[in-house]
């Protein structure tokens, strides 16, 4: 018996209804199986990181055996950030793809943190502010779904595992492409499923017998660990998330897939 229920992957009539048109005309949304009033998920969104931000990042490398740096190592160079480019990172948290873009745009770029969640961004920030070549990495808490930047701001706008933790997905995305300039370049990491189903049964063992147990034993919160496979579940798969993308005004819409599926980074060109 797992540790933590497994509400199994949803079917493609199950994932559509977590999106904005569904949430909108029922107001009502997710955050893994609880459900809230859709103006309330972000509440629960934000105690959620509030909890878990100060081991924030050792508990990401625990959980991924160090993988996930790989991945965000990965997906930075497919968005192919340039010397002097202008980047916003939204749901940036504790900065991890801020450093490694701030380090292809050398002296003349800029990169801006952009995270809803102040604990989040004090977590990540002395990994940043005491280096001098990472001083051209900003902070701004704000609403992905409402980016305070004017429109064709950026050359580039990345989101890395936290897009679906927005209570209306598409949202989040059209804002992203809003801020970035014409031709302009997108990243999107994410978690996904994975395509063997024998990883998978084993994938799911872990996330919800591991990773819950884990999660009560270090930070004191079973809940929080097991929110997380939850709401990946739930997710778009690759394709229909490259159609979303492609929907927001997103060209050349592409995507890789790695470790067997468990992290996937779209890119596509602003039209």
């Amino acid at each position: 018996m797992a540790l933590w229920d497994n509400p199994h992957w949803l079917d493609d009539k199950n994932r559509r209804q977590q999106l904005d048109d569904h949430i909108r005309t029922t107001g009502k949304a997710r955050f893994g199986i609880r459900e809230f009033d859709e103006d309330k998920k972000v509440d629960a969104v934000r105690a959620h990181f509030n909890r878990v931000a100060p081991k924030y990042d050792f508990m990401n490398a625990l959980l991924s055996f160090g993988i996930q740096h790989a991945w965000k190592r990965a997906a930075v160079r497919m968005l192919g950030v340039q010397h002097g480019d202008k980047v916003l990172d939204v749901c940036g948290g504790t900065g991890d793809l801020a450093i490694l873009a701030a380090r292809r745009t050398g002296p003349t770029g800029q990169v801006t943190i952009y995270d809803i969640n102040d604990a989040m961004i004090q977590a990540g920030r002395h990994k940043i502010d005491p280096l001098p070549s990472l001083s051209r990495i900003s902070y701004v808490q704000g609403d992905a779904e409402q980016i305070t930047f004017p429109d064709n701001t950026f050359d580039c706008a990345m989101v890395g595992f936290g897009i679906r933790n927005l209570t209306h997905l598409k949202q989040g995305f059209s804002e992203m492409v809003r801020t970035l300039k014409p031709d302009g370049r997108f990243l999107c990491l994410e978690f996904s499923q994975p395509t063997n189903p024998v990883f998978r049964s084993l994938y799911d063992f872990y996330s919800f017998n591991i990773m819950p147990a884990l999660g009560r034993l270090l930070v004191g919160s079973a809940e929080s660990y097991a929110c997380l496979p939850e709401t990946i579940r739930m997710f778009p798969l690759p394709d229909e998330l490259a159609a979303i993308l492609a929907d927001v005004g997103l060209g050349s819409v592409s995507w890789k897939s790695m470790t067997n599926g468990i992290s996937v980074a779209h890119v596509g060109i602003k039209r």
